[in-house]
């Protein structure tokens, strides 16, 4: 059944046992479903993160740290589900900013960054998927201004392999490593990644790609698959 919005562009949101969403072929209503909550050892170690995050925020940084996140923010929209930008707020934007970095081994951030945008790249191509060694060649350009700067990184996250038909993925992904910039020797591409879950020969892997700057902006996401041999 087709319909149409009475007020507005999209519907968003949960009444009565009834959500409404969108995907690439638009609006839809189905079923709400309670999400399962394994709580695994990924789960607690990014909610530490945030927990920790949140803490340094009330106890540790500077009012004028805190401000400058509040500016950035204020600054550069962040989409909502239904893609409409919005202001997220300095905390959100601090906490967005430096979980990857912490998941990456980056030094945290604290001071808000002054250049008002994202940040550009280029996108990544996987280059080959291989089943038996459980790896991940992944292509991208070394001359990007990320790629030649110290304390940026593209952090790469990855999915458990799944059928060949599925042609969009939202998630879940699990970090699967960084490729670090270098002022003076920037990396080499392609770079190899370890795959975190186990994959056979014809699934489908999924990736989801950041790219966190050294002075804490991280990027939009960027998505892609590819499948493994």
């Amino acid at each position: 059944m087709k319909f149409k919005p009475i007020l507005g562009d999209q519907y968003s949101g949960s009444l009565a046992g009834v959500t409404a969403s969108h995907n690439r072929g638009g609006d839809y209503f189905r079923q709400r479903k309670i999400p399962t909550n394994p709580n695994s050892t990924y789960q607690q170690a990014v909610r530490s993160a945030v927990s920790q995050l949140t803490g340094l925020w009330i106890n540790t940084l500077t009012a004028a740290q805190r401000d400058a996140w509040d500016t950035y923010a204020a600054n550069v929209l962040i989409p909502d589900k239904i893609g409409a930008p919005r202001n997220i707020g300095g905390v959100a934007m601090y906490v967005r900013c430096n979980v990857p970095r912490l998941q990456a081994s980056l030094a945290r951030v604290d001071a808000g960054p002054t250049t008002y945008n994202l940040g550009a790249y280029t996108a990544p191509a996987i280059d080959s998927i291989d089943a038996t060694a459980g790896t991940m060649d992944l292509t991208f350009t070394n001359t990007d201004d990320w790629a030649n700067e110290d304390d940026a990184s593209m952090l790469v996250k990855i999915s458990r392999g799944q059928n060949v038909t599925i042609n969009y993925f939202k998630g879940p992904y699990r970090f699967a490593g960084s490729i670090d910039g270098d002022a003076v020797t920037p990396p080499t591409s392609p770079a190899t990644l370890t795959l975190p879950f186990t994959v056979v020969a014809g699934q489908r892997v999924f990736i989801q790609v950041y790219v966190s700057r050294a002075d804490g902006r991280l990027s939009a996401g960027f998505r892609d698959f590819g499948v493994a041999t």
